[in-house]
């Protein structure tokens, strides 16, 4: 066993799982606590992408690209709530689902019709752009390293927000009846719109995190939606503890799989059948994971109490 490379994959599959919990935060919020099917999350994360490269190629600066990024984000997410989902609260859920599919494809074809066809592509920070000593002479990504930090300083902002803030009672308090906090003078709308805008940003902060690393493209969000959707799922519908826990344990079984199961399989399969089921088998462990946690916990790894 090469040690050395377990343990980079270790952290790689830690840092894929933050960015997991930042997408899946987005729609525990929305999907958990709101209750609205939200399958264009995804293109926030796209969106989020594409605002970040365009400025940080207009001005050199990686961070300038994620401070103006983010509040722009936001604004689009709220914008969209307000002007196309709204009504669609009281509406069953399939509804949600065509509206949303609707606008992942609006957005796919109007990314392409303002930024090139192939995308953008933005270089690593120059201070992060290379590796840091860590222990037993491994070295490992700086950029990869600040992902991991990032993300867990928003889990944590997160968590205190919703579960220690007047906001967070609110939203809590919104999602249970939204009718009686409405009458005791809490706009409802309001609260709601900016839940929404909170979650499209942290999917577009994970689509600017990422950028470095595979660029902004379209159609991007769709090959994550599914992964966070599973999150949710696993972690507990409405909890943001449980999509954090779900969302490492994903990233971790992702990215192992991908690296060592064929390894594993060469120990009872011949070498052309291993190689040929280890890629197979391997983008299947999550779902395999998410029906071993249902069957046990239909609710959830960590359902809310509400």
């Amino acid at each position: 066993m090469d040690w050395v490379l377990l343990i980079e994959q270790l952290l790689n599959g830690f840092q894929f799982g933050v960015l997991l919990f930042l997408i899946a935060a987005g729609l525990t919020l929305t999907f958990g606590i709101m209750d609205f099917v939200n399958l264009a999350h995804g293109s926030l994360y796209m969106i989020g992408a594409f605002f970040c490269a365009t400025v940080t190629l207009w001005s050199e600066s990686f961070l300038l690209g994620v401070v103006l990024a983010l509040p722009a984000v936001l604004l689009v997410g709220m914008l969209i709530e307000a002007t196309a989902l709204r009504t669609l609260y009281a509406r069953h859920h399939l509804d949600h689902v065509l509206a949303t599919f609707g606008l992942i494809l609006f957005f796919n074809e109007l990314v392409q019709v303002i930024w090139p066809l192939d995308g953008l592509r933005v270089p690593f920070p120059a201070r992060l752009d290379g590796t840091v000593p860590l222990f037993l002479g491994i070295e490992y990504s700086a950029y990869r390293l600040m992902i991991i930090g990032a993300g867990l300083l928003v889990a944590a902002g997160l968590w205190f927000v919703v579960a220690r803030t007047r906001m967070g009672m609110l939203v809590r308090a919104g999602a249970s009846n939204r009718v009686m906090v409405g009458a005791l003078g809490v706009n409802i709308k309001l609260l709601f719109t900016f839940v929404f805008g909170l979650g499209a940003a942290l999917a577009g902060l994970a689509g600017m995190l990422i950028l470095p690393i595979l660029g902004a493209n379209s159609g991007m969000g769709e090959q994550i939606i599914i992964l966070a959707f599973v999150v949710v799922v696993v972690g507990g519908i409405g909890s943001i503890r449980g999509a954090f826990v779900a969302a490492l344990i994903a990233g971790l079984i992702d990215t192992l799989g991908r690296s060592f199961l064929d390894v594993l399989l060469l120990a009872v399969l011949p070498a052309n059948a291993a190689e040929a089921a280890g890629p197979a088998l391997s983008s299947m462990l999550i779902y395999i994971f998410m029906a071993v946690v249902l069957f046990f916990r239909p609710q959830g790894l960590f359902p809310p109490s509400r």
